[in-house]
């Protein structure tokens, strides 16, 4: 089985460093603060969700990754957690993040081939988590943790990503909080 590179500075922060195109498993990871998905297990749920096809829907055809929200979300789910898709309609203001465990957001990446960058984009998968009352940026493409900083920086940092047209966030909780809803202040209105 290939080693993954894993990083503990900044502390003692978890990060998954990019390998292949395996963001969405150095994500999970990450934001679960240990190893826990591999490729092989990832490859396990995309047959669990689409059985019947000889080309998998919900990772690359080449067998390197790039697996889809589906698999994030089943992955999840198969550790008691829940994921909420964010509202980029709402203000982050109105987000109570004392019960998001972490966030995983899908975002624009740039495509490169060694030192060239190529005029392409791709979709990539980050993860952002508190550990010991700082957020920490897990992005599996940096070298180290970036500490983002307390909940105004994690609030000013979540917006700055969700302004590019094409950026996604899930939210990362435990079950009862995606049924209560209480992933969201209450001076909010629920849509």
């Amino acid at each position: 089985m290939p080693q993954t590179s894993i990083s503990m500075s900044e502390g003692d922060v978890f990060h998954e460093k990019q390998r292949l195109e395996l963001c969405a498993i150095h994500a999970l990871n990450n934001v679960l603060q240990e190893r826990v998905f591999t490729k092989e297990t990832a490859d396990d749920i995309c047959k669990r969700l689409a059985p019947q096809c000889v080309v998998n829907p919900h990772r690359s055809v080449l067998g390197t990754g790039n697996y889809d929200v589906n698999v994030i979300m089943a992955a999840l789910q198969s550790r008691e957690l829940a994921s909420v898709w964010w509202d980029k309609r709402r203000s982050v203001e109105s987000l109570c993040v004392s019960k998001v465990q972490g966030f995983i957001l899908n975002v624009p990446s740039r495509v490169s081939l060694g030192i060239v960058s190529l005029p392409l984009r791709r979709r990539h998968w980050l993860a952002v988590r508190q550990v010991d009352g700082q957020y920490y940026n897990l992005d599996s493409k940096l070298k180290s943790p970036l500490c983002i900083g307390g909940e105004a920086e994690l609030r000013s940092f979540l917006s700055e990503q969700l302004s590019q047209d094409v950026a996604e966030m899930l939210l990362v909780v435990q079950r009862e909080v995606e049924e209560d809803g209480s992933w969201l202040n209450s001076d909010s209105p629920k849509k």
